[in-house]
């Protein structure tokens, strides 16, 4: 990690780099894109919609198509979404400004599914929120945690 500043796939803005995970699927980038998909739109997000709530993030609700260019979910715009290669979700909330943006590569028979966080935490508040968040492990714990659900998602739909 390291706070250097560079320009983020699927758009123009540029913001702060936060960290990159990875993990390699035994699936076409399609079914992965599934996965990805219904990992975002399952039926219990109550608490993301809680958590956007209560950090008053822009927006605070889902509208439109399920990850298509415009479409919202708890916290986040779907800047771009390009099906079986990439989705930048953006948002913003009282502490924060943010990008999240996922990148499918084919290799060899499997896909490398990416997240890449670039945010900015704009003074005191916004700092002390960057240590509770992002220094304490817990979003790395979350991202890995999720990356892999997509991972079991899509290679249970291969019979991987």
């Amino acid at each position: 990690m390291n706070a250097r500043t560079v320009p983020l796939p699927g758009g123009d803005d540029e913001l702060p780099f936060v960290d990159e995970h990875h993990v390699v699927v035994s699936a076409p980038a399609l079914v992965v894109w599934r996965a990805l998909l219904a990992h975002f739109t399952r039926p219990d997000l109550s608490g993301a919609r809680a958590l956007a709530s209560v950090l008053a993030a822009e927006p605070r609700r889902a509208s439109g198509a399920a990850l298509d260019d415009g479409a919202t979910l708890p916290g986040f715009v779907v800047a771009r979404a390009v099906p079986g290669r990439l989705l930048r979700l953006s948002g913003r909330h009282r502490f924060s400004r943010y990008a999240w943006v996922f990148t499918l590569a084919v290799r060899s028979g499997a896909t490398t599914l990416t997240a890449r966080t670039n945010a900015e935490f704009p003074g005191l508040h916004g700092s002390v929120y960057r240590g509770l968040v992002i220094s304490s492990g817990a979003h790395r714990a979350f991202v890995t945690r999720m990356l892999r659900a997509v991972r079991r998602a899509a290679e249970r739909e291969t019979g991987g």
